[in-house]
């Protein structure tokens, strides 16, 4: 082998170990985005649908669901953090707590719900979900998730669906969310329910 194609083998070596730690360093790791669907909100003489947040604690400590609602139309309506404590659980109301504040003032009856699993701050603090920067997706909230099918109300509950976070896709939710925040009316802002 000469010398130019030794000079050419390393350099594509280099070139491919350079490249896959680009790729590393971009792409959030495995296990952070949990995905929903909800049906028959705000439907009168339906009952409530109800999403569940665990922290498993494999992760070694405390993180945040950072949540983010989106109606049929695919326009997100409201986002926000919340706490979820090691071996804790988190429950939320479809209805009170994640579209009852409504970044248009016109209430969902269907949608989808979108939650990374994000870290916690040392003060059980959650960082804002407005900026990819603020989000440090950190493995591995579980999620479930009550439907309320059809015209009958029979209740279903499944766990959330895993999905691959795109570091796109985490610039797009938090843009997304920013906006709502920016608006500075408070509306569009979700509520954590209860439990830790």
């Amino acid at each position: 082998m000469t010398k130019t194609s030794v000079f050419v083998v390393c350099t594509l070596v280099l070139a491919l170990c350079t490249s896959s730690l680009w790729a590393a360093a971009t792409t959030p790791p495995a296990d952070v985005l949990k995905v929903d669907y909800f049906s028959n909100a705000n439907t009168s003489g339906a009952p409530d649908g109800t999403v569940r947040i665990d922290n498993p604690g494999t992760s070694g400590g405390s993180l945040c669901a950072a949540i983010f609602v989106f109606d049929v139309n695919e326009e997100m309506s409201e986002c926000c953090s919340c706490y979820v404590s090691p071996d804790g659980l988190r429950t939320l109301s479809v209805d009170a707590d994640l579209t009852s504040n409504p970044l248009t003032g016109t209430s969902l009856t269907g949608g989808v719900i979108k939650i990374v699993s994000t870290i916690a701050g040392p003060d059980k603090s959650c960082p804002s979900p407005t900026s990819s920067a603020n989000l440090v997706p950190t493995p591995a909230v579980r999620a479930w998730a009550t439907h309320i099918q059809n015209t009958s109300y029979t209740i279903t509950e499944t766990a959330s669906q895993d999905a691959t976070l795109s570091s796109t896709e985490e610039g797009n939710l938090a843009s997304e969310c920013r906006s709502i925040h920016n608006v500075g009316s408070g509306s569009g802002i979700c509520s954590c329910g209860t439990g830790d």
